[in-house]
């Protein structure tokens, strides 16, 4: 005679094993974790996997590889950041002095005061070891980002708050602190004499940075 599995036995397998189905999104918020403790080359799926509480199968069944793994961090973290401000700018009604530092200020915030700092320190860490995932983030940040920064100065050329200049220089120059910053809070803050003071540096900055490009 066979024995029927009744439903309270099917219902008393261990809690645990739900994990199974956890979200892409817990995956990713692992992944950032790890990627930002360990860097890409030495972060393992299993290490995802264990911080996620999940199995390394249940990771390759949503990311294929680590690339692709890493390439969906970088598109959920820091990618909405740059769409943020890109939503920003284009309702802002305000200066064009007052949008670059917004700008600058809200990047800080989102990025260089969270764990997704984690990502371009990375990137400066780790680009010529992995030039497929550097030229991926370049397209994916670092140029749309420039390109924004660029559309906000050329905004202010034209309504006569900032000196004719070439837009595109001008924008990188306007965020390349930004990257200093992250590596002196995140990298070498231990090291430095005294502790960074993130307020100042960015105040001082953004007064260098629209000064110098301020219609005389």
């Amino acid at each position: 005679m066979s024995h029927a599995v009744t439903p309270s036995k099917r219902q008393s397998k261990p809690r645990w094993k739900r994990r199974k189905d956890a979200r892409p999104g817990e995956i990713v918020a692992a992944a950032l974790e790890v990627f930002g403790e360990r860097g890409f080359a030495a972060t393992k799926l299993a290490d995802v996997a264990r911080r996620a509480g999940v199995t390394k199968g249940t990771v390759y069944l949503y990311f294929d590889s680590k690339e692709a793994l890493f390439k969906a961090v970088v598109r959920e973290t820091i990618v909405p950041v740059i769409a943020k401000g890109e939503a920003f700018a284009q309702s802002f009604t305000g200066s064009a002095r007052e949008l670059v530092e917004q700008l600058v200020r809200e990047y800080w915030r989102l990025v260089g005061e969270t764990a997704v700092a984690a990502i371009p320190k990375l990137m400066m860490a780790e680009a010529a070891t992995f030039p497929e995932l550097t030229r991926f983030y370049y397209e994916e940040v670092v140029t749309r980002g420039h390109r924004l920064m660029a559309g906000v100065i050329e905004r202010g050329i034209k309504n006569g708050e900032f000196r004719p200049v070439n837009v595109m220089v001008a924008a990188k120059l306007a965020m390349s602190p930004l990257m200093h910053a992250v590596v002196a809070r995140h990298a070498f803050g231990s090291c430095m004499p005294e502790a960074f003071d993130v307020k100042k540096y960015l105040d001082t900055h953004i007064d260098l940075y629209l000064h110098g490009i301020a219609k005389q």
